[in-house]
Order: structure tokens, then sequence, then C-alpha cells
């Protein structure tokens, strides 16, 4: 199977243009385009909630997923990397037209997709690492982590409901029922009103 993959990050970009580029290509190389997926997403979302992933997860041996370009299958240089690898485990290729690459089972891309795995492990290592030093250094100067207890949030939970709450307590309904109604506790609402003014 040859699969046509385009992807834009807006609804203002269009997909017409990818589109030509990679019927263009397939005709060059003697090749029709079996299925085209579609979508509109950011290249910053993971793959694997996209149309990208379902994709690759029916991708099969020898099948060659075509694109215009390495970008569009994502943002994220680690990301693409893990979809090669999906790919080199399945023995299927990836082809892009701009820059050229023909990513399959071949020994460069087993490089690549290696030299990629390794440096996403240590970027892992290196960002558990750094955590690691910022807490110890908060612990050495005395601060305690987290919220200290009894600290409430400063943004009330009921801040931009006054309105509504007022009305329904005119309206005769009991306080316990509003607080039913607005997903909060009794005391919540009783808060609420003794902290009212007047």
């Amino acid at each position: 199977m040859i699969y046509g993959y385009i992807r834009v990050s807006t609804d203002k970009q269009t997909i017409e243009n990818q589109e030509f580029e990679i019927k263009h290509f397939c005709r060059q190389k003697g090749l029709s385009v079996d299925k085209w997926i579609k979508e509109t997403v950011s290249g910053t979302e993971n793959f694997e909630k996209r149309k990208l992933g379902i994709l690759l997860k029916q991708m099969k041996k020898n099948d060659i997923l075509v694109c215009t370009e390495i970008s569009r299958l994502g943002r994220n240089l680690f990301q693409i990397m893990m979809i090669l690898n999906i790919c080199l485990q399945k023995d299927a290729k990836i082809w892009t037209i701009k820059d050229n690459y023909r990513l399959g089972s071949d020994i460069q891309s087993k490089v690549l997709a290696f030299a990629f795995g390794l440096a996403s492990e240590i970027e892992r290592d290196l960002i558990s690492q750094r955590t690691k030093e910022a807490l110890q250094r908060i612990k050495s100067e005395g601060r305690k982590l987290g919220r200290q207890f009894g600290c409430k949030n400063k943004k009330h939970i009921l801040d931009g409901q006054e309105e509504k709450i007022i009305g329904l307590y005119k309206k005769g309904i009991p306080k316990t029922k509003i607080a039913r109604m607005m997903g909060v506790s009794s005391k919540t609402i009783y808060n609420f009103f003794t902290s009212m003014p007047g």
C-alpha cells in the first residue's frame, strides 16, 4: 500500500499544494497513492492522537508513506524518530519529496533511528537530573515543596458566579440546594454568603 500523508496546521492553509506534489512525485516514480490521509492539526500535537497514529498502526511490511517533507510528520525531532522507529519495526518506509529522504529498513535509517533514540534517552535523563537538582536546592534553602498546609487558592472557586448564586437565593432556593447546583460543598456556599459585603 502507498499512503499519501498531508498535514496543514490551520484551516487557512490548503492541502491542494501538498496533494499535487505527492501525485506528481508518484507519477514520476510509476506509483499511485492507494489511500490519502489528510488532517488539520499542529505538528507539535502528539502523533498518536492524530490520524497519523492510526495510519502507523495499519501500516505493514513494504508499505510506503509519502509526504512532501519530514516536518509534515511533526515539528519535534524525537517524535519524528519515534515515527521512523515504528516504520522500521514493521519494515515500512517513509519517503519525503522536498528533503528527499528514503527512510526504510536500510542501514542508514537504522543508524539514524538508533542515534536519535539514544539522544532522546539522554535528554530524559538530563531533565530528570535537573529536576532532582532543583528540588534539592529548594530543600537546602529551607523552603517547603508544594502548597503549604491550610493555604487556599487565591482565586475563589465561585468567582464570576456571584449574580447567578444571588439570583437563585432570591428565588428562595435553599443554600444546600444551591451548593449542589453549583457543584460545591454547602460550606463553600455558606462561606460565599458570609464573605459578601453588607
